[in-house]
């Protein structure tokens, strides 16, 4: 008894001093987490505030760490869902000291294989961009990621275990020695035609790589022109939506065409009897035509001029033609003139003056 007696003083002490607390901070006071936890990292008097978006932050909460090189820096402030509820909201609390550059990026780690969530902070691989990370940046999602959980590990190994392929390889193995027993002739003949086949593409490696490089070329080319391609498409869709509208009108063509062929067919076939006479009667004219030869062309080139001969066209100058003749005057003999025929040769008196006188 007396020693009950002694300790409810100690105990109304204690919840005195709680209830003061309480009401001289109830105004600010948001639960646990806003009590501070022994151990933290130093953020310094001058912290600046970082807001990372994440798809997923599985059990993330509020008080976990952020780091930089795996040391601490800071802590997580708040975990939040946006207005859309499609993506987390992190608020990072972060050392005013530590210097990241303006396109740093955010990861969800765990500090060992059952560890707790941590952000970790760093510069993004390759050329960082110019600037410093300032207070109130946000880094958007295509920035943030987060490693496998091991729940997720495990899962997939369930999976490929359980229903996966190396489920399946003894029944795999057992058809590939249901396919191997009793046919090592039919798979020796195999490889021998695919050896003899690789052994041909080997020899025509050349003219392979040479269509390779050829089709390089003309997918270079069909790429320079990809705009005339583009307008050549665009003038053949009037001509397509012309077709599709008359496209009864071209199968009825197509079908009177067929009805035509079938007509023609039907009269090649009934007319080859006279056909074939008649091509038997031309035999013996296109005989003598043959032996004609070099004879033909010449008597047509003095038929289509008659009454002159090719020859006679060479006197043409424009629109007349000239004409000699030759006369041969022989005197010799007794008593007048004569031809050479023999002909006695009419007399050649001097010209006279026209009738009724004249100058």
């Amino acid at each position: 008894m007396r020693r009950s007696r002694a300790r409810r003083p100690t105990v109304r002490a204690v919840i005195a001093a709680l209830v003061a607390a309480l009401l001289t901070g109830c105004s600010s006071f948001q639960g646990l987490y806003d009590v501070p936890l022994p151990g933290g990292a130093e953020i310094g008097d001058h912290p600046y505030r970082v807001t990372a978006h994440f798809d997923d932050v599985l059990d993330l909460v509020p008080q976990s760490e952020v780091r930089v090189d795996d040391i601490p820096v800071g802590r997580v402030e708040a975990v939040e869902l946006s207005d859309d509820g499609m993506i987390a909201e992190v608020s990072l609390l972060v050392d005013g000291d530590v210097r990241l550059p303006a396109d740093a990026v955010a990861e969800l780690r765990q500090t060992s294989l059952l560890g707790e969530k941590f952000v970790e902070l760093a510069p993004p691989p390759g050329e960082a961009a110019e600037g410093l990370l300032q207070d109130g940046a946000v880094v958007p999602v295509e920035r943030t990621g987060r490693n496998f959980q091991v729940e997720e590990v495990l899962g997939a190994t369930s999976m490929l275990l359980n229903g996966g392929g190396i489920g399946q390889l003894k029944q795999i193995t057992s058809e590939l020695n249901g396919v191997f027993d009793g046919n090592s002739e039919e798979l020796r003949e195999l490889l021998g035609n695919l050896e003899e086949f690789v052994s041909g593409l080997d020899e025509h490696r050349e003219e392979i790589v040479r269509a390779i490089d050829a089709t390089e070329q003309l997918s270079g080319t069909l790429n320079e022109r990809t705009d005339q391609i583009g307008e050549i498409l665009d003038e053949l869709g009037p001509g397509i939506e012309v077709l599709s509208e008359q496209s009864d009108e071209i199968t009825e063509m197509f079908v009177a065409m067929d009805s035509l062929s079938e007509v023609a067919t039907d009269t090649v076939r009934r007319s080859k009897d006279d056909l074939l006479d008649s091509l038997r009667a031309l035999e013996p004219v296109l005989s003598e035509l043959a032996e004609a030869g070099h004879d033909l062309p010449r008597a047509m080139e003095l038929l289509l001029t008659y009454p002159f001969t090719d020859a006679s066209l060479d006197a043409v100058r424009g629109d007349y033609m000239n004409g000699f003749l030759e006369l041969d005057a022989n005197t010799a003999g007794s008593g007048g003139s004569a031809s050479p025929a023999g002909l006695p040769l009419p007399s050649v008196d001097a010209p006279t003056a026209p009738a009724g006188g004249g100058s």
